[in-house]
């Protein structure tokens, strides 16, 4: 195997270790909102909590969205669209409560 080769194929490894690790924080950043959503919707109060700022949150992960779609990137497209969920259940509970 000529030295090249290996290097070459420990780059591979290590892009698709951190891709992997991407991925895994694109689903797991989202779901650490739900603790504010379920104290939102469980105590049917969102006092303190800005509605211009969540708003603000779910517009630039609409933008991230459609850049990860444009550039077809999975863990973009996963991270923003589970982002601009839950932070539009955010911006839910405070117009209704």
């Amino acid at each position: 195997m000529s030295r090249s080769y290996v290097i070459l194929k420990r780059h591979k490894t290590k892009s698709r270790n951190l891709r992997n690790l991407v991925l895994v924080i694109a689903i797991v950043g989202p779901l650490m909102t739900l603790p504010q959503i379920y104290q939102i919707f469980s105590t049917k109060n969102a006092q303190g909590v800005s509605l211009l700022t969540w708003a603000f949150y779910c517009a630039s992960s609409a933008v991230w969205l459609l850049y990860g779609i444009k550039i077809k990137d999975k863990p973009l497209i996963i991270a923003s669209f589970l982002w601009l969920v839950v932070e539009s259940m955010v911006v839910y509970g405070i117009l209704i409560h």
